[in-house]
């Protein structure tokens, strides 16, 4: 063999110098194509995830303000019952009977809608996330914080505070 056949063959690199540079432009344009697309991927997915949120809070939240404008109708019927007299009761049977059914209804519908009463008891403890201290006084026989009073129920939608129970709330210290 001669030495021109063992050889390889001479490759001129500065003839292929503008085809690597070609090679690696098309690959960094790939690249930031990739990471764009990787970005914009990312926003559908969170939007995706922001709307579907939207849509469930609508769903359970939505109807809050009828809900509340549904919680004196609820207190009205309450009262109403509450105000007959014990001598009356009886020649107004049917009447109580009807109002009292109204208000079943009405919690039912409340209930199945995802509104729960909050009925503190006395003597439960005061707690601000629920309750709201209509007066304070000293109560023999209690202890500071203690309710000695309900006003009026409290309601939730849900996990949501509607209408916080209104209470009387003891001031006595020890």
């Amino acid at each position: 063999m001669s030495q021109e056949e063992t050889t390889s063959p001479q490759v001129d690199v500065e003839e292929f110098e503008p085809q690597v540079d070609e090679l690696e432009a098309l690959r960094a344009e790939r690249d930031e194509l990739r990471d764009k697309f990787m970005r914009v991927l990312a926003d559908a997915e969170n939007s995706r995830k922001r709307a579907e949120r939207d849509r469930k809070e609508a769903e359970m939240y939505g109807g809050t303000r009828l809900a509340r404008d549904l919680l004196p109708v609820y207190d009205n019927l309450n009262r109403a019952i509450q105000a007959i007299p014990e001598e009356s009761r009886a020649a107004s049977a049917a009447l109580i009977e009807g109002v009292e059914l109204t208000l079943r209804e009405l919690t039912n519908v409340m209930t199945k809608h995802g509104i729960t009463m909050i009925s503190p008891a006395v003597g439960d403890q005061f707690d601000p996330q629920l309750h709201q201290a209509m007066f304070e006084a000293p109560l023999p026989g209690t202890k500071a914080g203690q309710i000695i009073q309900v006003a009026t129920e409290g309601f939730l939608l849900h996990d949501r505070l509607l209408r916080p129970a209104q209470v009387g709330v003891s001031s006595n210290v020890g």
